[in-house]
C-alpha cells in the first residue's frame, strides 16, 4: 500500500515550542507534504482519534494527564490499526525502547531530529505497521484456512467412521436374515416330503419375513441418505389422521400377540387436514416400534394425539428401560445405540430417520426420560390445512 499524497500526523504533546519546531521541520519537507495536528493532552488526542482519520502518531512520553508506557496502552486499544512514533529525551531511550516493544513502530531522541530522519522514521513507521496489517491479515486468513481444513478433515474421518459402522451393521443386519432364507430354503428343497404343510408353510413365513426384514432395512438407508442429499421433502394430501394411526397400531398389535398393550387417545377436533403419509408413517411406525422393542412383555404404551390451534402433538409413552442422559445427548445420531441396550437387536437407524422426517416436516422432537423409568417421545408437526379451509378462516376473521 502506497504512502498517502498528505500524510496526516498526530501530534500528542505538552510542550508548545517543542510542537512548533516539529512543525516547521515538517514544513521543509520536498518530497512529502504532511498535515500535523496538535493535541496537548491524552484525552485531548483520543477525541481528536474518535472524528478525525490519521496516518501516524507522533507521541510524547510525558504529558500533564499520562506518563510513561500508560499513554500508549489508550492509543493502541482504541487504534490498534495506527503506527506510533515515541517522542523521547535523552534520558527515556530505555522507556522508549520498551514502548516499542509494547507495539511502538520506532522512537526518535528529542534533541537529534532532523528533517530527515523525523520524515524516515514517520515513513518507515506507516510501511511497517501497513507491513504488519498485511501480515495480520494473511495470518487471519491461514488460521481460517487451517481451521476449515481442520473441520473437513474431522468430518471426512467421522464420514469414514460412519461408513465404517454403515458396512459393519448391513453385514451384521443382513447376515441374519439371509441366513434364515439360506436354512429355510435349504430345508424345503432337501426335506420337503418329511416336513408337514403347516412346517413348510411356517418356513415360507419365515423366508418372507426375512425378506420383509431386509426390504426395511434398504428402505431406511435409502430414506437417511435422501434426506442426507437434502431431498426428502415432504408431499401433503388429505388424509384421515384418526383412521390412519388406528391402522398403524393395529398392524402393529396382529404382530405383539397380546404381548404389549397400545391405548390410543385422540384429543381436539381433527378437521380436513393435509400429511404426508410416508414421513408420517416412518415417525410413528419407529417410535412404536421403539416403545415395544425396549418395553418389558406386558407393558403399557399410551399414544396421545393432541391437536393444536398450529400443531398437532404426538405423544408416545412407555415403561420401559429408559434413556440415560449421556445417550439423550446423541440419540439421533445414525447408528448410534445406547449403553444399556446391548442385549437388544436394532440398527441404531430409527430415531435418526424419525429426526430426519420431522426436520422435512419442519416440526420438532422432543425426549424425556430416566433409566428404568420409560420414556416419551413428543413430536410437533406444524398443521396444513386445506386451502379451501384457509380460505374460509379468512372470510370468517374479515367478517368479524
Amino acid at each position: 500500500m502506497a504512502l498517502s499524497s498528505v500524510i496526516k500526523v498526530l501530534l500528542i504533546e505538552d510542550n508548545l515550542a517543542e510542537a512548533r519546531l516539529l512543525n516547521e521541520v515538517l514544513k521543509g519537507a520536498t518530497r512529502q507534504e504532511f498535515q500535523l495536528i496538535h493535541a496537548k493532552r491524552l484525552q485531548d488526542a483520543l477525541s481528536k482519534l474518535e472524528d478525525q482519520i490519521f496516518d501516524i502518531i507522533l507521541l510524547d512520553l510525558t504529558l500533564p494527564d499520562s506518563q510513561g508506557l500508560d499513554s500508549l496502552s489508550p492509543i493502541i486499544v482504541k487504534t490498534p490499526h495506527l503506527p506510533i512514533v515515541v517522542l523521547t529525551n535523552m534520558n527515556d531511550e530505555e522507556l522508549a525502547l520498551e514502548a516499542v516493544r509494547k507495539g511502538a513502530q520506532d522512537y526518535l531522541v528529542k534533541r537529534h531530529i532532523t528533517l530527515d530522519t523525523l520524515v524516515r522514521s514517520i515513513c518507515y513507521g506507516i510501511e511497517r505497521k501497513q507491513m504488519e496489517e498485511r501480515l495480520r491479515e494473511a495470518n487471519q486468513a491461514l488460521e481460517k484456512r487451517v481451521e476449515e481444513r481442520t473441520i473437513q478433515l474431522l468430518k471426512a474421518q467421522e464420514l469414514n467412521q460412519l461408513k465404517s459402522e454403515f458396512v459393519s451393521m448391513l453385514s451384521h443386519d443382513f447376515r441374519n436374515p439371509l441366513n434364515t432364507i439360506l436354512l429355510s430354503s435349504g430345508l424345503l428343497e432337501d426335506s420337503r416330503d418329511q416336513l408337514t404343510k403347516e412346517q413348510q408353510v411356517y418356513y415360507f413365513q419365515m423366508i418372507r419375513q426375512a425378506v420383509q426384514d431386509m426390504n426395511q432395512l434398504l428402505s431406511e438407508v435409502l430414506l437417511l441418505g435422501k434426506a442426507d442429499a437434502g431431498k426428502l421433502k415432504a408431499n401433503f394430501e388429505p388424509i384421515d389422521i384418526k383412521g390412519f394411526c388406528q391402522q398403524i397400531i393395529a398392524s402393529l398389535n396382529l404382530s405383539l400377540e397380546n404381548s404389549h398393550q397400545i391405548n390410543l387417545e385422540f384429543q381436539g377436533n381433527f378437521d380436513e387436514e393435509l400429511w404426508d403419509s410416508k414421513l408420517l408413517w416412518h415417525i410413528l411406525h419407529n417410535l412404536l416400534n421403539n416403545a415395544i422393542k425396549y418395553s418389558p412383555k406386558g407393558g403399557k404404551i399410551d399414544v396421545k394425539i393432541i391437536q393444536e390451534e398450529n400443531a398437532t402433538v404426538f405423544k408416545i409413552k412407555d415403561q420401559g428401560i429408559g434413556i440415560s442422559e449421556t445417550a439423550q445427548k446423541h440419540l439421533f445420531e445414525p447408528f448410534y445405540r445406547a449403553d444399556n441396550i446391548s442385549n437388544i437387536s436394532g440398527t441404531g437407524l430409527g430415531l435418526a430417520i424419525v429426526r430426519k422426517c420431522v426436520e422435512a416436516y419442519k416440526g420438532n422432537v422432543l425426549v424425556e426420560s430416566q433409566l428404568g423409568q420409560g420414556t416419551t417421545f413428543t413430536v410437533i408437526l406444524p398443521r396444513q390445512q386445506p386451502l379451501t379451509i384457509k380460505i374460509e378462516k379468512s372470510r370468517e376473521q374479515l367478517s368479524s
